[in-house]
Parts: structure tokens; sequence; C-alpha cells
């Protein structure tokens, strides 16, 4: 585990000059493995003289009785031997068991642990609900919604927003008020501790988990990059996709000019979580697979807020092409992003605050206008 974090995080390794401190570090957890490794090497080294001893003790009582009964006529010396033989027979049997046994206590540690994790109950099942989703006709529903990921803190406190089909609701608000919780909420990922939240008026428990997740499309800020190639990455929206969706999503994406500069194009190997990629290419990499899921609802969970202004310029026109005709519910951290959502809804500190649009809410003065001119200093800037 050391081994991997020093080399999957060498970036930061080596901007922060921590080479000689994981080196000190690593050395301490190889001499640990080593001391380790001896106690159990000792150990189980004590265990075969052990048996060779307990062995020849019982190998000279046999002899000492046998011999005893020999002279007494209790027992023949033809019985004798051959008790003795099939005494001699058990002795590799058992030196091995002693020799095996770290081994298994290790081998019965291990599935201890693997059986643990096997054993353990997800929280969301994928049949609770009965009902399939094959389309949404009024839009998503949330009704006073309470949630924590632990039952000490709670995120959200009554929760309501509604996003009608067809519209663009922003989520705008303060770092860790609940914004990107409440997509997660949405998709199932966790589920609330108490309110509701519906999809035409249908609690999402209730629909088969397979048919809401099919229905919804996400790109997330930080979105995970498979290992395997371009082409692989984008299917992974729908398995199923023709060759002409495959282009459209690309075309769409607006990945093409990038693809077309690539010696393998489309079957370039993109690395352990597309780490050959760069953060703007991840990113139309992500809109392209939401492309070709063709979801009507489209969640994007702060897609732009980890790229410069060129990167940015390039997704959020790629954004724009993924959420014509569809349902968008948009967390954002840049308002600027979001100024021409039909409805925002800042979130701080677990509940809404406000909603409206964008002139109205900045006419009110409120916590949109103070959030609008924390980044602005002034209006219309």
């Amino acid at each position: 585990n050391a081994y991997n974090e020093i080399s999957v995080g060498n970036k930061i390794v080596q901007s922060y000059t921590l080479e000689g401190h994981m080196l000190t570090r690593f050395k301490k957890l190889l001499d640990d493995s080593f001391n380790l490794a001896m106690f159990v090497t000792k150990s189980a080294g004590v265990l075969s003289p052990i048996t060779h001893v307990l062995t020849a003790i019982g190998v000279a009582l046999v002899v000492g009785f046998g011999g005893h009964f020999i002279m007494n006529g209790t027992l023949t010396s033809g019985n004798f031997v051959a008790f003795m033989v099939a005494l001699l027979m058990l002795y590799n049997p058992l030196k091995n068991i002693g020799n095996n046994f770290t081994g298994l206590q290790v081998a019965l540690s291990a599935m201890e642990r693997v059986f643990e994790i096997i054993d353990t109950t997800p929280l969301i099942k994928g049949s609770d609900g009965t009902k399939t989703l094959a389309r949404i006709e009024k839009g998503i529903q949330l009704r006073g919604v309470h949630f924590g990921y632990n039952a000490d803190i709670e995120v959200l406190h009554g929760i309501n927003i509604d996003v009608p089909i067809g519209k663009m609701v922003a989520i705008v608000g303060a770092s860790g008020g609940g914004k990107s919780t409440v997509c997660s909420l949405i998709t199932r990922l966790y589920d609330v501790t108490s309110g509701e939240i519906c999809v035409d008026d249908v609690n999402i428990k209730d629909y088969k988990l397979q048919t809401l997740r099919e229905n919804i499309a996400v790109v997330f800020q930080d979105n995970f990059i498979f290992d395997g190639t371009i082409r692989d990455n984008i299917m992974m929206g729908r398995l199923n996709a023709t060759d002409e969706e495959l282009a459209t999503a690309i075309e769409s994406a607006y990945l093409t000019d990038f693809i077309e500069t690539l010696p393998l194009g489309l079957d370039t190997q993109v690395g352990e979580n597309g780490q050959l990629l760069s953060g703007g290419q991840k990113q139309r990499v992500a809109i392209a697979r939401a492309f070709i899921k063709n979801a009507p609802i489209v969640i994007l969970d702060e897609a732009t807020s980890s790229l410069d202004n060129r990167a940015e310029k390039v997704v959020q026109t790629a954004l724009d092409e993924l959420m014509k005709n569809r349902t968008v519910i948009v967390v954002a951290h840049r308002l600027s992003t979001v100024q021409n959502a039909d409805k925002i809804v800042v979130i701080n500190e677990g509940v809404v605050a406000e909603e409206g649009r964008h002139d109205e809410l900045l006419a009110k003065q409120g916590a949109y206008y103070a959030l609008y001119m924390g980044q602005f200093q002034k209006i219309g800037e």
C-alpha cells in the first residue's frame, strides 16, 4: 500500500520534496514487515523440533510399553511390529501439519476478512423497488429531505426543491453546505434519513434502482477514467451503443480535434485513472460518456470548477450541448456558469436560503447576492 501511494502520488512527493520523508517511512515499514516475517518464521521453526522431540518420546513410550506387554503375553511380537509400522507412517503427516500450521493460520485470518466483506449487506439494494421508470413526464421533487452521513451530524435539514421536466435548476452555495449531497441522494448513492425524493411524484425507493439510474447521467468534478482506451471509457456510458452514436457523442463533446491528433485515435490508451489525459480532456471524455448514455436527466456536479479558464470554456461548450432538451441539475461554484438557469437554489448550511432566477435573486440582495458580489466584486463585472 505504501509503495502504491508513493508511486501514484509521485507528483506530490516531488513537488513538496518529500523524497527523504517517504524513504524513511518506507524503510520503517519494510523493517516492521521484516521483523514480523522473522517472528513468524521463528515461531514456525520452533514447531519442527518440538514435533521431532514429541515423536521420539512417543516412540520410546510405545517401545517400552510394547516390550512389557510382549513379556507378559498380552501382545504378540507380530502385532507390536504392525503397530510400530503404522505409528511411524503417521510421523510425516504429523510433521507436515506442524510445518503448515502457520500458513494455515494466515489463510484462515485472510478468509475471515474476505468473508466479512462478502457477507456485508448493502444498505441500498437494487431489488427494493418494484416499479419501472420508463420515461419522466413531470420532473424531480425533493420534499422535506433530511440527511446525515452518520447519525451524529446532519448535513441537510428539510430541503425542498422542485426540478420541472425540461428545465435547468442550479444549486449554489458555500462550500460544505450540502450541494453535492443532493446529487448523491437523487441517484441513490445514499438514502435520505427522512423526507422523500420523488420522480413524477413517486418515491425513488419504489423504482427499481437500475431503471432509476438508467435515466440519469452524471458528470462529476473529478470523473473516474478507467484504465483502457478512450473508446472503452466512452462506451461505458452504454455498452451496446452503435458506431454512429459513438461518433455523435465524440463530436458533441468536442473531442474530435483532440482524437485526430493521436496516432491510435480512439484506441489510445489513457493509463490508470486517465493519467495521460489533461483535466479538460478527462472532462470531455466524461461528457461523451454522458452523451452516449442519452439519459433524460443530467446532473453536473461542479463539472468545471477544477479547470483553468481555457479548458473551462471548451468543456462548458460541450456541457451546453449535453444540456439541450434535457432536465438538468447543476451544482456550481462559479456563478457565471448558472446565470441562465431557469431556477437557482441557494443552499447554505443544509437549508434552502432562497431560490429564483438570477436577476430576481440579485434584486433581493440576500444570500445569492452575497455570493455573487464575493466572486465578481460588483454587479455586471
